[in-house]
């Protein structure tokens, strides 16, 4: 690597200026007002690099026109770096718990009345109960009554009581109508309506 080499004279009390003239690659002559801490910063080096070479006693007695030996490894001023701006840290969006929708409530389910089926048997599944129907007869009052009193048949007789409603009435006997309707008009007259004559009868055992 090429070096200036920068030379000086000077006298004590006396300035001559004179042409630089090469001296060595890495040697300084020293001129009025240096000093060695000038002549590091002006040479890239340090003082005590310039100290070490030279073997300087004393760092504040140097001489105009003293031949100044340069450390061939000058140090090459820092650079400063710039200072890294940190990008400002960003703070997460808050997490939004998801909503929940509330909880519809199930519409209650409305359960239908159990309606009574007619008693399989051979009276009901025959032309008996299909009369006692027409006749105006419903199948809670012939699951209820008739069946538990004579069976579904209508000649039903134990010697005193007689026919689908086993009674001593005059309604106990003739066709499956007529026995019907005196039914209907026992239940209603003596029990309020049917339903109350079902319940006396499922109750008590007899109506």
């Amino acid at each position: 690597m090429n070096k200036k080499v920068l030379t000086a004279l000077a006298v004590a009390g006396i300035a001559t200026a004179a042409m630089a003239t090469d001296v060595s690659a890495d040697t300084y002559t020293v001129q009025t007002g240096d000093t060695l801490s000038s002549i590091a910063t002006n040479h890239n080096t340090t003082i005590d690099r310039i100290i070490s070479v030279n073997k300087i006693t004393n760092a504040n007695l140097i001489f105009a026109g003293q031949q100044v030996e340069l450390d061939d490894q000058a140090v090459a001023p820092v650079a400063q770096q710039t200072p890294v701006q940190a990008a400002p840290v960003q703070q997460a969006a808050p997490v939004q718990a998801a909503q929940v929708a509330p909880v519809q409530q199930a519409a209650p389910v409305q359960q239908k009345p159990v309606q009574a089926q007619p008693v399989s048997t051979a009276a009901a599944s025959g032309s008996t109960y299909d009369q006692f129907i027409a006749a105006g007869g419903n199948a809670a009052m012939w699951q209820s009554i008739v069946m538990p009193e004579s069976g579904g048949n209508v000649n039903a007789s134990n010697g005193q009581y007689h026919g689908l409603g086993q009674t001593n009435q005059s309604w106990g006997h003739g066709s499956v109508a007529s026995q019907t309707a005196g039914m209907l008009n026992y239940a209603n007259s003596r029990y309020g309506s049917v339903d109350n004559a079902i319940s006396f009868r499922a109750a008590n055992g007899w109506w």
